[in-house]
């Protein structure tokens, strides 16, 4: 059985939409800029996470700050999308701690993958040593982000209120 989208009005939404641009908030001052006292605020976001709402709480990092210069986006084809296959690419890129994202396509490509790396020789080892050893994939096509225009971690929630 498909599960059940929770109900939110419109402060718990408000708690989402602080919480997302500012996950290290206290609980007081989060009640406070919503309007409501500590404890109900405490038990909203409770209820939130129990149902799976709010899936965890992380600190950004700046990723120039650790000397990770390249982000490159990464188009991946397999010879064939069958079972075996899929799943030995997921499992391989799954624990590459350089492989930020990675998305199952359609389209051209049947993966698109975000890496960062320290720079291109890094990228370079990426490749001869994690993806062409992979034996179902048959082409990779990289693209490198020149500057970030836009990046958030907030999903939008206004869509909600109606």
């Amino acid at each position: 059985m498909p599960q059940q989208k929770p109900q939110l009005d419109e402060v718990s939404l408000k708690i989402l939409d602080i919480l997302q641009k500012q996950a290290d908030i206290s609980n007081a001052e989060l009640a406070d800029r919503v309007g409501l006292s500590v404890s109900p605020c405490w038990r909203r976001v409770t209820e939130m996470r129990e149902k799976g709402v709010i899936r965890g709480s992380v600190m950004l990092v700046d990723p120039e700050s650790l000397g990770l210069e390249v982000n490159v986006f990464v188009h991946v084809t397999l010879k064939q999308q069958d079972k075996q296959s899929l799943e030995e690419f997921t499992d391989t890129v799954s624990n590459r701690p350089e492989v930020m994202e990675c998305y199952l396509m359609t389209g051209e490509a049947d993966y698109l993958l975000r890496v960062v790396v320290e720079n291109l020789k890094k990228y370079q080892v990426f490749i001869q040593e994690c993806l062409t050893q992979i034996r179902s994939v048959a082409s990779i096509r990289s693209s490198f982000a020149l500057s970030q225009v836009k990046y958030t971690t907030a999903l939008p929630t206004q869509h909600l209120l109606r």
